[in-house]
C-alpha cells in the first residue's frame, strides 16, 4: 500500500518545501488541481525535476480534451495522469492511449459515477480505478464516507478526507493507493504525521503476512 500525498490549496515554494519534509514516507507526489490550475503546468514539471525518484500523478480531473491535456501531462514529467470516470468513452479510451504512448498510467475519478456508469467503466481494466468523497461535501455536511465499490482497475485507490481513525477502514478494503492531503499537509508537524500514516500502514501490511 502506497501513501499519495496530495498538495492542494498552497503556493510552489510551500509545496516543494511540505514534500522535501515527508519525503520518506510518501511514495506518490500529488500535483493538486488546485496547483495546476493557479501555477500552470509547469507545476508538474517543477514538481517532477525536484523529485525524480517519485512517482507524479497530475491530477488533471481530464473530462474532455483529452489528448492535448494528455500530452501536456506526460511531456511535463507526470507519471500518472487523472481523468473523470463521468468523462465519455471516447475521452478516456484517448486518454489511456495517451498513456501508453509516454508509458504512463491513468487514474479514472470515480467522483459523481453511479453504479451503472462504474460497471461501464469495467473494461478500462488497465486504469486505477480512484472512489473520491469531494471537498465540498467534506466541508458542507455531506457524504463524507468514502465508499470502495468492487471494480476492475489495475489498482485500486481512494481519496477525500483520510484521517488515521478512518485508516484501519481504508486498509481493510485492500486499497494499493491511499491519497491523503489535508491530515499530512495541514498537521501541525507534516513529517510527524505521515510517519504515523506509513507506521500504521506498515504494521497492518505486516500483520497480514504472519
Amino acid at each position: 500500500m502506497m501513501i499519495q500525498l496530495a498538495l492542494d490549496r498552497m503556493n510552489m515554494e510551500e509545496a516543494l518545501e511540505l514534500v522535501r519534509t515527508v519525503e520518506s514516507s510518501i511514495d506518490w507526489i500529488e500535483v493538486g488541481t488546485s496547483l495546476i490550475k493557479e501555477f500552470g503546468i509547469g507545476s508538474i514539471k517543477e514538481m517532477s525535476e525536484s523529485f525524480p525518484d517519485k512517482k507524479i500523478v497530475a491530477d488533471m480531473k481530464t473530462i474532455d480534451n483529452a489528448a492535448y491535456e494528455m500530452d501536456l501531462c506526460f511531456q511535463n514529467g507526470a507519471d500518472i495522469a487523472t481523468v473523470m470516470g463521468v468523462a465519455s468513452d471516447v475521452t478516456i479510451q484517448t486518454c489511456l492511449e495517451k498513456a501508453r504512448e509516454y508509458k504512463g498510467k491513468i487514474m479514472i475519478d470515480l467522483l459523481n459515477v453511479s453504479d451503472s456508469r462504474l460497471e461501464q467503466l469495467q473494461k478500462y481494466d488497465q486504469a486505477i480505478f480512484c472512489e473520491h468523497v469531494s471537498k465540498d461535501s467534506q466541508e458542507n455536511g455531506g457524504h463524507t464516507l468514502i465508499d470502495m465499490r468492487n471494480h476492475a482497475g489495475s489498482m485500486r485507490a481512494a481519496a477525500g478526507g483520510i484521517t488515521l481513525s478512518s485508516l484501519p477502514a481504508m486498509i481493510a478494503n485492500r486499497l494499493d493507493v491511499m491519497i491523503i492531503g489535508s491530515a499530512i499537509t495541514k498537521a501541525k508537524h507534516p513529517a510527524d504525521a505521515a510517519r504515523r500514516f506509513k507506521e500504521a500502514m506498515n504494521m497492518e501490511k505486516d500483520v497480514k503476512q504472519v
